[in-house]
């Protein structure tokens, strides 16, 4: 992508919206030079070092600023002028966009380069073979046993990409047909969705560790030509037999009238072997077995931008998931910026993304924005805790990684990380002490850290520090990316200026936005767009402070009433893990007979911290200091860990059902982590 920062700005007058983002913050705050010293005061202000700067695709507020200018006052030239940088087999028309999203007028409608011809396989891989970068490494992976590891240059990832594709058009798969992909963190997994975008066929990823009913929900849902596979995968030390969870929901597919006539699976033999595989002739068939035969080059499917990419299901607050869908053009501009800039990302780097490709994350951030840099990216088969807490930082130290991003509650010890440069905060909004931490123990407080805002709808960040441009606050997700207009309204939808806190709405489209959910445009409508009208609506709360910095504070829906108080959750949780022995906390609403809601938190202690009643004390006083009385806990919950998914996000859903003892209830938690944290807070419940 080249950088089209010498484009200058388009006009001269500030916005509106970007007055207060002028110059930095005024000196009242600590200033601390990154590398220089620890940040620990809370209102520290973390200043990039001027030689990390000077090399930095952004190396002041002023050419951020010219630039973010731009790309708002004249989104249409901004955008051409960096989707002019990929490969189209034929431009877009006029106009770059149109959009509409005002319910009020009509149906919401978002369209970004509609009429231009592309492939975002061919960007990912022939555009970088054809600059020269064909013997670059693509991907390390790392397995999940130690000395389990491999590597692909972009020129075998490619000969292993037209394999797949050729394949997948042999058994009559075309362009618009859906596949489903159900794999693990294998190469295999990056090569199943750039194989479907290569033909034009549309895939939906389901993490591999869904149980067979919600599998079955998505196949039923979006009925695709074939499921892509594996049969076992071991994460730690346990194995988990995907072909049976398949099997299962093949079985309960065809019940509901969805018959899936193939499933091409992975022979993984380092978790389970071809002969203890549970097989069905006619329908099964062997990845390595088939694959060789084919041809190692296909003809790219050229598609409108506008046609779709992928599906991704996320949780509804109906229980009936909801298909995201995003299309080929914009998503794919918008991902490679963002992953550019955000993590300032050069071609030297060695990037890792901890997050699974079952979740936006790993489409958005391991494969697509990535590999349309033409970076080297690592990919992980296993649990960052096996054999130990230190897996993390070997395969850091291993594969010199300059880029990681991950969900920081990983513990250092023994390693180097002299190779990191940039980090980044991904899943939950950041609290300032976890923030405080990542830099000064991860990055031996030399490294700026990203802390992205965004959703799976989003496509990529909408919210974002980019390195070396502004000073950063612990905890903030500072200043929005190009092209986007993030605004703060109150309940009845009046954007509110200056220092404030409300819900955070989005005016504008950008690329990246998703289209629609799939076979349901009216849910899409009304979860995002009738809220309120003529914004998307996040559903998450935010503050702005006087200097202009986005402070996320979580779901609105996690705002606890408390006596007429509403006190977001992640304020408590903020003062809770500014206590020097609490580690993690998450805190939930539950009714309560006087107050209305009640306050039950979980607590994840500093490693060796015993559990004890003056501690729980003292928690709820550091609360009560910090917030006032009224956000005091009505209970500590002792937590060993949180249920989490792989891509960090705490399943606030699991914690309420565990804090009301509804405990036939959980619903499904195979899509955890670790799944057994659940039996561990339960046995906790009273403790």
């Amino acid at each position: 992508m080249a950088d089209p920062l010498t484009n200058g700005a388009r006009s001269s007058h500030r916005l509106r919206h970007v007055s207060s983002l002028a110059a930095p913050p005024p000196s009242r705050l600590n200033a601390v030079v990154l590398g220089d010293a620890l940040a620990s005061e809370e209102h520290d202000l973390v200043i990039p070092k001027p030689d990390f700067s000077a090399q930095a695709h952004f190396p002041s507020p002023a050419k951020y600023l010219d630039l973010y200018k731009q790309s708002i006052e004249d989104p249409a030239g901004f955008w051409s002028d960096i989707a002019s940088q990929f490969y189209w087999k034929q431009k877009w028309a006029s106009p770059v966009y149109s959009e509409n999203m005002d319910v009020r007028e009509g149906r919401i409608n978002i369209e970004w380069f509609k009429g231009g011809i592309t492939n975002i396989c061919y960007n990912c891989l022939d555009a970088n073979i054809a600059a020269g970068n064909g013997e670059k490494i693509a991907i390390y992976w790392e397995g999940n046993e130690l000395g389990a590891d491999a590597t692909l240059t972009y020129n075998q990832l490619l000969h292993k990409v037209c394999q797949l594709a050729n394949y997948l058009k042999d058994i009559g798969v075309r362009k618009g047909d859906a596949v489903v992909i159900y794999q693990p963190m294998l190469m295999e997994l990056p090569i199943a969705m750039l194989a479907c975008a290569r033909i034009g066929a549309v895939h939906s990823v389901v993490f591999a560790g869904f149980s067979s009913e919600s599998l079955s929900q998505r196949i039923v849902d979006c009925k695709p030509k074939v499921v892509l596979t594996c049969n076992a995968v071991k994460r730690g030390p346990k194995v988990i037999n995907l072909k049976d969870i398949v099997d299962a929901a093949l079985a309960e597919s065809a019940k509901n009238g969805t018959v899936v006539d193939v499933c091409l699976t992975y022979a993984n033999e380092s978790a389970l072997t071809k002969e203890s595989t549970k097989w069905v002739e006619g329908r099964d068939i062997w990845w390595q077995d088939i694959l060789s035969k084919y041809p190692n080059s296909c003809d790219v499917e050229w598609v409108d931008a506008e046609d779709p990419l992928f599906l991704l299901y996320t949780s509804g607050s109906t229980g009936k998931p909801k298909g995201v869908l995003h299309t080929t053009g914009g998503y794919m501009v918008y991902t490679a910026t963002t992953f550019k800039y955000a993590f300032d990302y050069k071609p030297s780097d060695v990037y890792w993304c901890t997050a699974d490709c079952g979740w936006i994350t790993g489409h958005s951030y391991v494969t697509y924005g990535p590999m349309l840099n033409g970076a080297t990216v690592v990919v992980f088969e296993g649990a960052p805790n096996y054999p130990d807490s230190g897996r993390c930082w070997d395969i850091v130290d291993k594969y010199k990684v300059s880029i990681f991003y991950t969900a920081p509650t990983l513990f250092v010890t023994r390693y180097s990380r002299k190779s990191l440069r940039v980090l980044g905060s991904v899943g939950e909004p950041i609290n300032p002490s976890a923030w405080r931490w990542f830099f000064n123990v991860v990055g031996d407080s030399r490294c700026p850290i990203s802390d992205t805002w965004w959703q799976t709808e989003t496509g990529g960040f909408l919210i974002t520090p980019l390195p070396g441009a502004w000073p950063q606050k612990p905890g903030s997700a500072t200043f929005p990316f190009f092209g986007v207009q993030p605004v703060i309204v109150d309940e009845k939808g009046a954007e509110l200026e200056g220092e404030c806190s409300g819900y955070l709405c989005v005016k504008s489209s950008w690329p990246g936005a998703f289209r629609t959910l799939y076979g349901d445009h009216e849910r899409y409508e009304t979860t995002y767009f009738s809220a309120f009208p003529g914004y998307y609506f996040s559903g998450d709360g935010c503050s702005r402070d006087k200097d202009g910095y986005h402070w996320l504070t979580g779901r609105v829906d996690d705002v606890i009433n408390v006596s007429g108080h509403r006190i977001g959750t992640a304020e408590v949780e903020s003062a809770l893990v500014s206590h020097p022995q609490c580690a993690e906390a998450a805190v939930v609403g539950v009714e309560h007979e006087v107050k209305g809601q009640g306050i039950y938190a979980f607590v994840t202690l500093v490693e060796g911290v015993p559990y004890s009643d003056d501690l729980r004390k003292s928690l709820i006083m550091n609360v009560r200091k910090q917030i006032g009385a009224f956000a005091a806990p009505d209970k500590i919950h002792w937590a060993p860990g949180l249920p989490k998914t792989r891509s960090g996000k705490i399943m606030r859903r699991i914690l309420r059902k565990i804090a009301s003892r509804q405990l036939d209830e959980l619903g499904d938690t195979s899509t955890l982590a670790e799944p057994g944290v659940v039996d561990q807070l339960i046995a906790l419940a009273d403790s």
